[in-house]
């Protein structure tokens, strides 16, 4: 039986040995100037103790010898994150790029510092991460400068390059869409408060119907699943006053139908229901749901647009794409009884 020898030493065994982090390697190998002699000494000691050989997503660009291409995503089934990556990995096909996947469970700092690791290992000629929630922040900011890199679904405030959609346009048409039917108020079933997306669907709602002059409801907050929906949509079904509620995805909007069906509230006619993503199920709930639509290939297409723009030095680091958001009409809103 064939045994496999033992794996070659990476970056972080070498940030180990010396007792720095992977990013003061980083800076040695690239003869930083903003690292003291004694660090400096320290990390060579253990780059020859180990015998490490760097694979450096620079020096593979300098080559052209890398068609390889990081993702760093959170391991997940949900429709949304699971169709971004999959429409990335055929835009990067067209384009002859290979990708490999980082997949973690959580967006952590130790979780993505050493996907990151082991892409620049890969020698990968740039890394997308699809970055949905708040914690992943300080992790993102330790990726080395001199890695071509684009965020999807990233902080709008980090100062890297950025595509998303423009959930808080998505919303507020949802919304508006409701409040022009003559319904008096919204009330929203949403995400979970640290995902980006999820803070921008709830700032639109509440954002329109401020400036409507309409009264702001409590917020209903839970994940992503029918499971939470349904259990909002017990709550709701018993409140004769609730007529429109915007549910932050369509899986949220189905445990919310299921919830209104047995309580005997008719869709639309008692309760006008919009969902987010347009899930291929959506036009085949009962009522067939109106939903606001992402576009995950554009997104996965202008984030590859932006990283070899990177590789090539024609773009920013800094440069940010917002993919707008289309609200589709369908049989789950009406004017309200």
């Amino acid at each position: 039986m064939e045994t496999k020898g033992p794996r070659s030493p990476a970056m972080t065994d070498v940030a180990r040995l010396a007792g720095v982090s992977h990013q003061t390697v980083s800076r040695v190998l690239n003869d930083h100037p903003n690292v003291k002699e004694q660090t400096r000494l320290r990390v060579r000691a253990a780059i020859a103790e180990l015998g490490y050989r760097p694979n450096r997503a620079a020096r593979a660009l300098v080559t052209g010898r890398s068609q390889l291409i990081g993702v760093v995503a959170r391991n997940s089934m949900l429709y949304g994150p699971a169709s971004m990556l999959a429409e990335f990995e055929q835009a990067a096909a067209d384009t002859g790029f290979a990708v490999s996947v980082g997949s973690v469970r959580e967006l952590d700092r130790d979780s993505i510092s050493a996907v990151v690791d082991r892409h620049l290992d890969q020698r990968v000629a740039g890394l997308v991460v699809i970055a949905q929630v708040a914690s992943a922040t300080e992790a993102l900011a330790e990726i080395p400068a001199e890695v071509p890199v684009v965020f999807i679904d990233g902080d709008p405030a980090a100062g890297r390059s950025l595509v998303t959609v423009d959930q808080v346009a998505g919303a507020r048409a949802a919304v508006r869409h409701l409040l022009d039917q003559g319904h008096e108020t919204v009330w929203h079933v949403s995400g979970p408060t640290e995902w980006f997306d999820s803070a921008g669907r709830i700032s639109g709602w509440r954002q329109t119907l401020l400036e409507a002059g309409r009264e702001v409801p409590p917020l209903l907050s839970a994940d992503w699943s029918a499971a939470e929906g349904y259990r909002a949509g017990q709550m709701l079904a018993r409140m004769p006053e609730v007529t429109a509620v915007f549910a932050a995805n369509d899986h949220l909007a189905l445990g919310v139908l299921r919830a209104l069906h047995e309580r005997g509230r008719r869709v639309p006619h008692d309760v006008s229901v919009i969902g987010f993503d347009d899930v291929p199920e959506a036009a085949f709930f009962i009522p067939p749901l109106t939903t606001v639509r992402q576009s995950f290939g554009d997104v996965a297409r202008a984030a590859l647009t932006l990283l070899l723009g990177q590789m090539k030095e024609e773009s920013g680091a800094a440069d940010t794409v917002i993919v707008p958001a289309q609200l589709v009409k369908r049989e789950s809103v009406a004017p309200p009884a």
